[in-house]
């Protein structure tokens, strides 16, 4: 991805939209049709809809974090070495920029919507539904968890971060210690 290397290269605010479109051989104007502000080169992806995909595919005898869990690490499972390492840097480079956490948050935050909607789906009752949303909000707040985690730790196994941490919302969120 040339934004990213630009932003390694010559750092995130340095780099300028008209920059990232002459690395990518296309104009300005060309770039703000796929991307309406500089942010949303780094914050935007394709895995909602892989992610309702993979949902609907699952079993439905399995409970809803069950199917969710399933659907995420069959997902991440799917991505290549290469897929994984440009998720890391973007990871990275979102922790490090506060305008691109705050866009990260956005973008979260329709996720949420997305798994509120698949959720209520399964189990019949309305997205928004305080149980059912929270339910979404606990899924977004492990993603970001294993993000924040996979972005500090360079050798970390992202599949593993998140079907461990998925298993931890499964049970309960069980703490360390006493």
């Amino acid at each position: 991805m040339h934004a990213l290397r630009l932003f390694r290269e010559l750092g995130y605010h340095e780099t300028t939209v008209e920059q990232i479109a002459e690395a990518a051989e296309i104009s300005p104007s060309t770039f703000f049709r796929y991307f309406p502000t500089k942010e949303e080169v780094v914050t935007t992806d394709n895995y909602d809809p892989l992610l309702n995909a993979a949902f609907e595919d699952q079993p439905s005898d399995l409970s809803p974090i069950q199917a969710v869990r399933q659907a995420m690490v069959s997902g991440v499972k799917e991505l290549s070495d290469g897929e994984l390492a440009t998720m890391r840097e973007r990871d990275q480079l979102i922790m490090s920029i506060p305008e691109l956490r705050a866009a990260t948050l956005n973008n979260m935050t329709e996720t949420m919507k997305l798994i509120s909607e698949m959720v209520a789906k399964r189990i019949g009752c309305s997205p928004d539904d305080m149980a059912v949303r929270t339910f979404a909000g606990a899924v977004i707040g492990v993603n970001i968890s294993v993000m924040l985690h996979y972005a500090e730790h360079p050798d970390a196994d992202f599949k593993q971060l998140l079907d461990t941490a998925l298993g931890q919302l499964e049970a309960g969120l069980p703490l360390p210690g006493k």
